[in-house]
Parts: structure tokens; sequence; C-alpha cells
């Protein structure tokens, strides 16, 4: 997801007003190194001042919250590294921390990483909010984590020389030992003696060609702990005499309950408590406390509900039906184009005229929704609460549940956990789920127990619960001339704003455009006569950022409608594309597009009988993905034999986790194809309950991904989302050499 101006949301101290690539380092201007003395523990730990008023303030603020290090060096050499993002599996814990362990040039295998928990100190530097999202954590704090390493490398190189009675220059740093002649010593022995030193006000920072971690690939630091079971994640955490809430959510988005029967559940054994509380977008649900979650689930089967006839009535197809004659009327403009387009299109010679249809798709992340809170009582109300949850937008949640529990958010302690996929649900500017949790903690508070609880979805509640990547409707209308020329596109998008009644709407929504919708085609890659309108209905149904966000069906017509008309000009698809990226502006889309192409052997390498190229590129987050696929049909549905992908992202920090990023990318964008990967809603209810009815793609479905990175020395870009997008367009682009068909929506309809 795109943010600017996100800072406005929490009330935080300023930041920058948008994702610039290399802006997040400029914005250390704005904060105050310190050292952090009480947490040194007879080491090291270094830290940052929240972002200051102003940039000419020459002194650090003393923070308002309690101090936080982002780097603690311990006496036994261990270093232990803040990352002050959400880890679900991106490889941020092992990136941000090889940045300033190469600064620090400190040894690998000494290297610790550790989740930051919710602060002012562990904000965005750009966005003025601790977040993850929107492919951001690498560009936004590259360069914050090596100046931490550089900063506190130059202390301890003070604090040997001042020792040594030696000038700093002659000491020499590697792998956390500092030498100079025949002296040594390690990190672990200077640390308490470097903590008694001034921050360095400015430091020099590494040449690209002296890096011994930054762009080598290195094992994760997390895998070990997960592939053994032994690393916790939100849903593992257990707490003393910790008891277990399950809800009873209504059937209708906004539904509430009429009238409830608990008897049946209460005779469940392990059940303790049975209590109406408020769910998300002002309805009612029960929640089901229990010593465990078994027992809980089946007091919650158990309880006999009548729901108010209250809530959404929206159903699927009926809102396909109604977007698609939007479609035909006109829209709010998001680009105007050059001259007159309509009547460039309709006094074309020939017309392409497509509609496409994109339906509404759950997170489905492999660990479902759960927090844990535990509380300090006085009387029924809480006092100050603990928390442990994988939250996205830790700043959001924290101040999000102190409204609720009537706390300032400096009482509410949010523990950021190791979270097993989020996708964007995490990231919710409602914070739905954790206020849900602090309803049902405040609830159980004030029918006077004490113990700590757990809130905890199933699956089905997770795909059931709301908060969907919005359906849409694309009509494009595309006049050619004889030799295929296009001489005019107006192009129509419909679907839900994702940002309309939160807080981002007022530096979002542009007039009347929610730019999250038409992110991926607004920008006009390929330099076309184009004009493109929105409309943006009002539906009951919840609405967020899932993965990649609006590119997630602006890429597939895009790319798929780029075949078309290559195929109309009697071009070959990929010289259609360099055609018209322009040289310089397009410069890395060029080459994502070139290497694949030339990995791949796309025009050169013979495929087998029944086998197909396909192509797509597309650029999202700031980072271009050229796809060249290699495609066939087996037993009616697409099989993808092949990946080859071209990625532009700047300097890549970890190869092997990058990789891992686009070809993990890639096998999610696939499940947009499959039969089935499509939650339908019919009178107000998800009818989609899990994996069965809403089939990702499985290990049988995955291809062989080869990824190859175009060399970079500027600021990394995002990779967490960027290589969804193109994977559906290219299979798209394939099947239509193999059946003479175009697939018009997602998933593919072969028949």
């Amino acid at each position: 997801m795109r943010i600017r101006g996100i800072e406005a949301l929490a009330g935080g101290q300023g930041g920058s007003a948008g994702p610039v690539p290399g802006e997040g380092a400029a914005m250390l201007d704005r904060r105050g190194f310190l050292k952090l003395t009480g947490l040194a523990g007879g080491g090291f730990a270094l830290g940052l001042v929240p972002a200051l008023a102003s940039a000419q303030e020459a002194a650090p603020k003393a923070p308002a919250s309690p101090p936080q290090a982002f780097l603690v060096i311990s006496p036994d050499n261990t270093v232990t590294i803040a990352v002050n993002r959400l880890e679900f599996g991106q490889g941020v814990h092992t990136a941000l921390p090889m940045a300033l362990a190469d600064e620090l040039d400190a040894d690998w295998g000494n290297v610790r990483g550790a989740l930051a928990p919710a602060g002012d100190a562990y904000k965005d530097p750009a966005f003025g909010l601790q977040m993850t999202g929107g492919s951001t954590a690498l560009n936004h704090s590259f360069q914050q984590y090596r100046e931490l390493g550089a900063r506190a490398r130059a202390m301890l190189v003070a604090a040997a020389a001042q020792q040594w009675k030696v000038d700093p220059s002659s000491c020499k740093v590697e792998q956390g030992v500092i030498t100079s002649g025949s002296h040594r010593a390690t990190f672990g022995e200077l640390a308490q003696a470097a903590m008694a030193l001034p921050v360095p006000q400015q430091v020099t920072l590494k040449d690209p060609s002296q890096f011994r971690l930054i762009g080598k690939p290195t094992p994760r630091l997390d895998s070990r702990g997960k592939l053994e079971g032994t690393t916790a994640f939100g849903i593992d955490t257990r707490l003393k005499d910790m008891m277990v809430a399950v809800v009873a959510r209504p059937p209708r988005f906004g539904g509430k309950v009429k009238s409830f029967n608990a008897d049946k559940a209460r005779a469940i054994k392990g059940v303790s408590d049975v209590m109406l509380v408020p769910v998300d977008r002002g309805g009612t649900g029960v929640a089901v406390v229990a010593d465990g979650y078994w027992p809980a689930k089946q007091g919650r089967d158990a309880l006999q509900i009548e729901w108010e006839d209250t809530g959404s009535k929206v159903s699927s197809q009926a809102l396909f039906d109604e977007y698609a004659k939007l479609a035909g009327q006109p829209g709010t403009v998001a680009r105007a184009g050059e001259g007159d387009i309509g009547a460039a299109v309709n006094g074309a010679a020939r017309k392409i005229e497509a509609d496409y249809r994109f339906p509404y798709l759950a997170h489905a992340p492999m660990e479902p929704l759960n927090c844990t809170m535990q509380a300090e009582i006085t009387g029924k109300k809480a006092q100050s609460v603990k928390v442990w949850v994988g939250s996205q937008f830790q700043t959001v949640d924290q101040a999000a549940i102190a409204r609720v529990l009537e706390l300032s958010p400096d009482k509410v302690t949010l523990n950021t956990m190791m979270a097993g996929g989020g996708f964007g649900r995490r990231a919710v500017p409602t914070s739905d789920y954790v206020v849900e949790a602090a309803n049902v903690l405040r609830a159980w508070i004030a029918s006077g127990h004490t113990e700590p609880l757990k809130v905890m979805w199933s699956r089905e509640d997770d795909i059931r619960g709301g908060y969907y990547r919005p359906l849409h409707v694309h009509r494009a209308r595309i006049g050619l001339d004889a030799q295929g020329k296009v001489l005019g596109w107006q192009h129509t998008i419909v679907g839900q704003s994702i940002l309309k009644g939160t807080p981002f709407e007022s530096f979002m929504v542009k007039n009347g455009v929610d730019a999250t919708m038409t992110e991926g085609i607004v920008e006009n890659d390929y330099n076309l006569p184009l004009q493109l309108s929105v409309h943006h209905p009002q539906v009951d149904v919840p609405v967020l950022w899932w993965r990649s966000v609006g590119n997630t069906h602006t890429a597939f017509v895009k790319e798929t409608l780029a075949d078309e008309l290559a195929a109309a000009a009697k071009q070959d698809p990929v010289a259609y594309r360099l055609a018209r990226l322009d040289e310089a502006k397009h410069a890395r889309h060029r080459a994502a597009l070139q290497l694949a192409v030339l990995k791949s052997g796309y025009g050169k390498r013979k495929l087998p009988k029944g086998h197909a190229w396909g192509v797509a590129l597309h650029e999202s987050f700031d980072t271009a993905v050229a796809y060249v696929v290699e495609v066939s049909v087996v037993k009616g549905e697409p099989r993808v034999h092949r990946v080859t992908a071209g990625v532009h992202a700047n300097r890549v920090v970890n190869p092997m986790s990058a990789e891992a990023q686009i070809q993990g990318a890639c096998v999610f964008g696939l499940a947009m194809i499959k039969p089935g990967f499509a939650l339908d809603i019919e009178n107000g209810a998800v009818k989609n309950s899990n994996f069965p009815d809403y089939p990702p793609p499985r290990i049988t479905d995955a291809p062989v991904v080869e990824v190859f990175f175009v060399p970079s020395q500027d600021n990394p870009t995002g990779l967490g989302e960027p290589g969804v997008p193109p994977i559906a367009p290219a299979v798209a682009n394939a099947l239509f050499t193999l059946t003479g068909k175009r697939q018009r929506q997602l998933p593919f309809v072969m028949a």
C-alpha cells in the first residue's frame, strides 16, 4: 500500500509527506541519537530520540516514552538489533540487522534480531508512524540502520583509541574485533567504555565496495527457530492463568444480536463466561471464554443466538451487474488525457472493447488473527495493559486499544510478535480485531475477572470476518487505426474506495479519486492517449488493501491489453512494450524486461509442443518486475511450468531473501487465476469458509521460478508486493496463444 501523510493517522510528530526513494535518509536530520545507559547492562546501548519538532534544534530532546534501544552490545559480544517493523515472512528481521551490522563491522554470528515493541523511537523515519506496509521497510529504514551502525562503530573505535592511546585512524575493525598494532579488543570488551563517550554527530558511511554483508546471500536470523518450531508467533502466546475467548460474530456485516441463550455453552467443561460484546462496524457479538481454544469453540458452537434482521444485504453477482452499468456512465476523472479522446475512439477504424471482472478476495494468512492482553486492574477497570500481537500498525493499534480501555497510549505496552502472514490484513485503519479484543477484555474485567485473555479467530472466522480486496469492474474502449496504432483509450474502473471513511481519506483521496484504485494504470507507462475515470459506489462490505493493492487488478488489465494491442499492430509483445517505454523515464522497466527475456530464452529457445510463452511487465512500489512464463493447458486448466523474473529493485540487501520474496509473491499471485479463488457474498454473508472452498495454490501448482536482479547502487525499493501483479496477466497472455481466447476476469474461465 502507498501512504502519504500517514503521521496524521496517529497524531504523530512530523514525518515526510510521502515514500519517495531515499527520502528516509533525509529524515535522519530530524532525529537525535542517544545512549541508553539504563538499558546497557554493563554493555552498550544506542537508540534514537523520536522525531524532533524542528530540524534546526541542535540538542536532542528527552523522549516522552521510556528509552528504547535499536542496538545493544553485551559484554559477551552478543549484538542485539531491534527491528522496527513486523516480520511476517518478508525477511526484514534479517535485512535491517544486515544493514546495521555491516556498518558496525559486527561478527554476523553474534548478531541477534528482536522485534521492537510499539514506541515513538521506532516510527518509520518518513511516515512518523510505526508500521509495516507498502513494501517500504528497507526503502525507508536502510539508511537509518546504516547510520546507527556507523555511529556505534565510531564510539567503539574511539573507546579503543582512548584506552590504547593511539590515533583512531590506526584502528582496524573486523568481525566484531578492533585492532591497532599489538592491541586487540572485542566489541563486548569495549562496550562499557564506549558508553562513556558522546555519540558522534557526523559519521562517514562505507563505500559500497566495502560491504561485507549487504548484497551477499545470507540465511535468515529467524529461520532456525521457525524450522524447529521454537519461534513464538502471536497465536503461540502463553501466560499464567490465561483464558481464551472466541467470538460469535453476526453472519452479516454490521449485524446485531437480538437475543441469545448461553445455557448449553456454559455447560461445556472449561467455559468460564459468556458475554455480549461490540464487534466491528457497529455490530454486536457474543464472546465465549474458556480455559482453552477447544472448549471456547465448543461453547460458541452450542450458543443459541437470534440475530436482528439488520446489516448488509449485498450480493456479489448483483454488484457485478450494478458495476457493469456504472462502467458505461461518465465517472470521476482520474486522468483526462490530451485532446478529444472520446471522439478519437468513436471515429476509429478499429476498436477493442473489453469488460473485466475481479471478485472480492480474502487475505487468508496461515496464522489467523489473534491478540493476547493482560491488564493491571483496580476495581473493575484496567489501569494499564500489556498486549502481544502481530501488528502491522503498532502506533495505530496501540492508540485504538487505549481508546477502548480509556487509557493513555503510554499505558498500553504493545509487544510485536512474529506473524504467520498478513498480506495487509494486520494493517487495518479501524484496528478492528485488536479493538474487538480490547472490548472483550473490557467486558471480561467488568464481569469481575482478572485473568489475561487471548482472543482467537479460526480460519473460518478469518475468511468470513471482513476486510477484503474490493470487487472491481473495468471497461476499456480503445480506438485503433488500420495499422493498429492507438488513437484513443477510454478506461473506467468501478469499485469501492478502500480509504473513504478512514483517516487516510483526507490525503489519499484527491478530487474524489482513491489513489489505491488507479495505481498501476494511471501512470500510463506505455505513453498512450489514455483517459481514465472511476466510480466509487457505497457498499456495505468492509474492504482493505490486499498484497500489492490496486495493482492486483490494474496490472492484469494493462498487461493483457498491451498484448492485445501488440497483436493488433502485428508486433512481438516484447518489442511492442520496449518501443513504448521511454529510454530515460522507464530505464528500470526496460532493464527488468530485457533481463527476463535474456535469461528465459524467449524467442530463441524452442518450447515443447503445446507450450507457449507469456510476458508481462509491471512496476509497483518503485520496483519493476517482468515475468516471462512457459505455460500449457492440462485437463482444461492452465499449467505454469516455468517463470523467469527480471527485477529492478535497486540495491538488493539480501539476495537470498529477495529471491524468496519474488518466488513467494509469484505463487501467491497464481492464486488469483485458480477456479474458486473468489469470495462469494450472498445477502450480506460470505459463503466461503476455508481452503476447500477458497483454494490457494498447492505445491503441485508451483512452477520453477528463476529470479534475476538488475544490479544497482541506488537505495533499495520494495520487494514484498511487486512480484504479485504481473504473474496473472503473463499466464493469460500465454493462454491466448494456446486457446485463442482472451481472459477478461479473475479467476480464469477456461470453458
